[in-house]
């Protein structure tokens, strides 16, 4: 049987389906079949009114399958890290690294590193995302004692329950050393694929951030080929999910990021963010990390990272108008007023802070 998948092709009328429960609706879909094969595949696509979506399963002898996937469409996400989505949530990204592409180098110390954690919250981050290597392109690997010395003050400092904080690591032991010194959720670019990573979430069962990043940083702006890099991200985001509930992973407590930048060309990570939507359809609330990154100079005018604010907010607003829950930024208190206008131009109650 060929490989299915169901993109919601519209926001739509109060009456018709909830996306992924949240205030967004859809009245029509776009169905994805795809033929079995390598590079080269016949994509078959046709947009359709959800109502007629099971008379077409029907047809095909796919009812079945097609009720998962509306299900997993439709299905309210449950709460994660004492979070739920009834409202758009801010990852505030806090790289401790000499060496990241945007605020390498930025805190001289532990210290100073709490403080703009502190800041992030008061801006109105929900999460605060620690890190302590660099995964931008062409990044040298860091020593695990290294990365551990620079992440575990830190997130003691900030591991007093304002808010949930993630360790943002692909190496098993260091994610064991940050939940004992406090973070409360993993967030991996490499998805638990590292050797160890799958068991230590499972065996602290805290959530995670499965991230589409099939390549290490030092090779994967040349691992960029694919037969549809939409639905290839997503398949493969859905075996690891696979991989996650084999291991002891509730669906419910992961989120997946379609990993923007990472072994995708500017135009690629266009294109993902472009159909996002596609992600629902794992049944997992979804993340988007595109803030300052290279790919928006790749689509506009070569601008350097800290010229890049406006192409961040844009990719926000339209993940917003396509349902996802949880933005990764640097610029915190922007992305919360860029999202307080969004809410109030649909008319939304209440404010992302």
């Amino acid at each position: 049987m060929r490989p299915l998948a169901i993109t919601p092709a519209s926001d739509a009328p109060a009456d018709a389906l909830p996306l992924a429960g949240g205030p967004l609706r859809f009245a029509a879909v776009e169905i994805v079949v795809r033929d079995q094969g390598e590079i080269h595949q016949n994509v078959h696509r046709d947009i359709i009114e959800s109502s007629a979506l099971f008379e077409w399963a029907a047809t095909v002898d796919r009812a079945d399958e097609v009720n998962a996937l509306l299900g997993r469409l439709t299905s309210v996400r449950g709460d994660i890290a004492g979070l739920n989505f009834d409202m758009p949530r801010i990852m505030g990204i806090l790289n401790v690294t000499p060496d990241s592409f945007h605020d390498g180098g930025l805190d001289s110390s532990a210290v100073d590193a709490i403080q703009r954690g502190l800041d992030m919250i008061e801006a109105g981050a929900h999460i605060i995302d620690i890190g302590g290597e660099s995964t931008r392109p062409g990044a040298e690997p860091v020593d695990e004692a290294e990365e551990a010395r620079r992440v575990l003050p830190v997130i003691a400092g900030l591991a007093d329950g304002a808010v949930p904080v993630s360790i943002d690591s692909r190496r098993a032991s260091v994610m064991q050393q940050a939940l004992i010194a406090g973070a409360t959720m993993v967030n991996d670019v490499h998805a638990l694929t590292g050797e160890g990573c799958l068991q230590a979430v499972a065996a602290a069962g805290v959530p995670v951030v499965l991230m589409h990043g099939p390549a290490d940083p030092q090779v994967m702006a040349d691992k960029t080929v694919y037969a549809d890099v939409l639905l290839d991200s997503y398949d493969w985001l859905e075996a690891r999910i696979f991989a996650c509930e084999a291991a002891g992973i509730a669906r419910g407590n992961i989120i997946v990021d379609p990993g923007i930048g990472f072994a995708k060309t500017a135009a690629q990570s266009a294109a993902v963010i472009g159909g996002i939507s596609l992600f629902h359809g794992l049944g997992c609330a979804v993340l988007l990390g595109a803030s300052r990154k290279s790919f928006i100079a790749g689509v506009s005018g070569d601008e350097p990272s800290d010229q890049r604010l406006a192409g961040s907010i844009t990719a926000v607003a339209h993940a917003l108008s396509q349902g996802v829950q949880v933005f990764r930024v640097h610029d915190v208190a922007d992305t919360c007023q860029a999202i307080a206008v969004w809410q109030a131009l649909r008319g939304d109650p209440g404010q992302v802070v």
